[in-house]
């Protein structure tokens, strides 16, 4: 898949802990006051929450004045914060439990998750690794076979690493021999972790081999299996945590060696605006380095290792795009966006490595595309045609070879294998499609199915829809609906709307089973592809970031009105879902249109926009968002800041903000503030509550029992607010 290196070198994204928040920039000019607005704290008799104190705090930024009542709730350990939080939770489990049909929708909801499945496997020497979820078991287990239909051992299940739960298994990478795992450690399921190295055949954890910083670590084997290089951050308490990014360092580790001591392979970035990642070719030959300037343009530097003392090469430096570069037979092949928003593939030579002899071997076309791979002597292109997903084999010139079948519009991650194997294997989902793992033959194109998962789910009564609707400034955005087929176009159905419009994530029609008991109960499912995301290539991701970002949220609010005007549903029936930035998506549109929605399920959000990159890893975020340390940025960011714009006396939707006690990615002073905030000021009858999950990291827990809780929680939240027939 096309990745930015936050998921392919780093494996998460780099949305990190609290911190010590900076003191606010100095007046410029005469302040212009701009305020938080404060309802009277009285509780509503509808609904009663914990008493919230609002503080006369304010900045003064660039001459305007910025009021900021709830910003003793930023310090989540202050004993005062964690009794409001416990206060706040409660009041809220004990609404959500007593809600109508509740029960039998946890019930269904077990059904639905509890469930046998299988991943597509990994061949690495002779053992082929894979991870199943078992119907009895709350986490996911890793299994290795010796051969593909050998006897199953089990190579680390995370379901006995601790007595409560709370060690989750991060990432996990077999080195290529088959012979060692690589893996990382996780409290609470939150992104710091801890990398360990176990023998496969034996089971054995090495006591030598324990790396903490391992948060984007992502090892890269070399081909013996003696090694790796990772990427390693600081672990000094005197480092602000904030600033942690940027003191990533590239380092190789040596088996059976002391971490302590591996060797610098290259040196830190000294901005925490940057990610670092390393990626060794397949077979040693080159190694390369990534620096990532956040979700735009990359650097890559490489060095031959068969040279001894190599010095780094600048192999592409300063271009405002991204590259990923393969190295096989000692030719690079080069994913880039450089002079083609929507992808295209160059291919160099190592003899000629210089930018201006890289080749074009596939074009741009009206497709995006998303990924490539070397696999069975030829390359394979992951594209996303109208926001869904295609496979097709090339060789190595890029001359086409054939197509992959796919059963259907839907979503695969790619193909998996190795550049001198001929096999290769992909998963794929659909919205009515629960995963398949398909096992194909790069030669001959012979394609069979390998796995599939059973659940107890009909999706025969729906349908998918496939439409496009105009945005405010009449930019054309696509949209799926998952609906009964038999949808009466009277405005009477409750839909979910969600959405997401950031950092070139794309959001494809794939499958969910927690979806299933909203669409069974009558509900229906609308996705729009919001600017911002990576569906329509790196043109469509900038048109919704930086002092574009108010595109995004008018794409939501146009799916919204489309529905609505379509007679799909009315505002009384629609209910809106975010998180992360997507929780900023939905908190920008409910302040900005709350008349459009009835209900909003706002999850580990950002939300005050002014202040974010104060905290864990903002600063990673600023080259997509900017800074309010800038002029400029500063007035993008206060202009749609959906905490800074919660206004008194509005009637707002009900309201669920679902927060994490152990995120570390998206400080849960967000959810807090806004809580508040909304509280306080919100006219309606329509609940704001605020539930927090416990041993939860940014995305949740890995219990099933908890996210079966979570989701009955929400989905009973909104059918009571939609006024949707819970299961009984």
């Amino acid at each position: 898949m096309k990745r930015n290196l936050l998921s392919t070198l780093a494996g998460t994204l780099a949305l990190a802990a609290c911190a010590t928040p900076k003191a606010a920039a100095p007046p410029s000019a005469t302040p212009v006051a701009v305020s938080v607005p404060v309802a009277p704290a009285a509780p509503k008799e509808t609904m009663r929450h914990p008493a919230t104190r609002a503080e006369d705090v304010k900045d003064t930024l660039f001459g305007v004045a910025v009021a900021d009542p709830y910003r003793w709730l930023e310090d989540g350990k202050a004993p005062e914060v964690t009794a409001w939080m416990e206060a706040q939770d409660q009041v809220t489990r004990a609404r959500l439990a007593a809600l109508p049909g509740r029960a039998a929708l946890a019930a269904r909801l077990k059904a639905l998750f509890y469930v046998d499945s299988i991943s597509a496997p990994r061949h690495r020497g002779t053992r082929y690794f894979y991870q199943r979820t078992h119907a009895d078991r709350e986490k996911a287990i890793y299994y290795w076979r010796e051969g593909e239909t050998g006897a199953e051992h089990v190579l680390l299940d995370p379901n006995t690493m601790s007595a409560d739960g709370t060690t989750s298994v991060g990432l996990v990478v077999i080195s290529h021999d088959g012979k060692s795992a690589a893996y990382t450690l996780k409290v609470n399921n939150s992104d710091e972790s801890t990398l360990h190295v176990l023998e496969v055949a034996t089971g054995v954890v090495s006591a030598i081999d324990v790396i903490p910083g391992a948060k984007y670590a992502h090892p890269s084997w070399t081909p013996d299996g003696r090694g790796f290089y990772y990427t390693r951050l600081p672990t000094d308490a005197k480092i602000p945590v904030a600033d942690r990014p940027g003191f990533a360092e590239i380092r190789y580790h040596r088996l059976g060696t002391d971490p302590e001591k591996d060797p610098l392979i290259h040196e830190r970035t000294g901005s925490a605006k940057t990610f670092l990642g390393v990626e060794l070719s397949r077979d040693g030959h080159w190694l390369f380095v990534y620096v990532q300037h956040g979700w735009n343009s990359t650097d890559v530097y490489y060095r031959d290792t068969r040279a001894k003392s190599a010095a780094w090469k600048p192999f592409v430096v300063g271009k405002e795009a991204q590259y990923r570069a393969l190295a096989w037979h000692d030719r690079f092949y080069i994913h880039t966006n450089e002079g083609a928003p929507r992808w295209r593939l160059l291919r160099g030579e190592a003899k000629r490595p210089a930018r201006s002899d890289w080749k074009e071997i596939v074009a741009e076309s009206e497709a995006t595309l998303d990924g490539v791979e070397v696999i069975g002597e030829h390359l394979v292109l992951t594209w996303m045609r109208s926001a869904a997903s295609e496979l097709e084999v090339r060789t190595l010139d890029g001359k086409p070879v054939r197509k992959v079948p796919l059963p259907g519009l839907g979503a695969t991650q790619g193909i998996t294998g190795d550049p001198d194997q001929d096999e290769g294997y992909f998963a794929f989902t659909s919205f009515t499609h629960p995963l398949q793992v398909w096992k194909t033959s790069i030669k001959s194109g012979e394609t069979k199915l390998w796995a599939a998962v059973k659940l107890p789910i009909d999706p025969s009564p729906y349908t998918v829809e496939q439409v496009f609707y105009p945005s405010k400034d009449g930019t054309k955005i696509s949209m799926f609906l998952v609906h009964r087929k038999n949808l009466p176009k009277d405005g009477s159905t409750p839909f979910l709307l969600t959405g997401y419009g950031g950092f070139n994530v794309s959001m494809l029609p794939s499958f969910s089973s927690g979806l299933y008991p909203w669409l069974e109960a009558g509900g229906g499912f609308a996705m729009p592809n919001l600017r911002g995301g990576g569906e329509y290539g790196e043109d469509w991701h900038k048109a919704g970031m930086l002092a574009r970002k108010q595109n995004v949220f008018d794409d939501f609010i146009g799916a919204a009105e489309f529905l609505i005007s379509n007679h799909y549903t009315r505002p009384g029936k629609l209910a809106i879902r975010g998180g992360s930035n997507g929780g900023l998506l939905v908190g920008a549109v409910t302040t900005q249109r709350p008349d459009l929605f009835r209900a909003v399920v706002c999850q580990v959000p950002l939300l005050d926009m002014v202040r974010y990159h104060l905290f864990g890893s903002g600063k990673t975020w600023v080259p997509e968002y900017g800074t309010a340390e800038e002029e400029a940025g500063f007035k993008t960011l206060l202009a749609y800041s959906p905490y800074h714009h919660v206004t008194p006396g509005t009637a707002y939707p009900a309201w669920l903000m679902m927060s994490a006690d152990s995120d570390d990615r998206v400080d849960p002073m967000h959810a807090r503030k806004m809580a508040a905030s909304l509280q306080a000021a919100t006219t309606s009858d329509h609940p704001v509550l605020l539930r927090v999950e416990k041993h939860a990291g940014h995305g949740g827990a890995d219990l099933v029992k908890q996210t079966v809780e979570m989701v009955a929680d929400y989905y009973a939240f909104l059918m009571s607010e939609l006024g949707l027939a819970a299961p009984k």
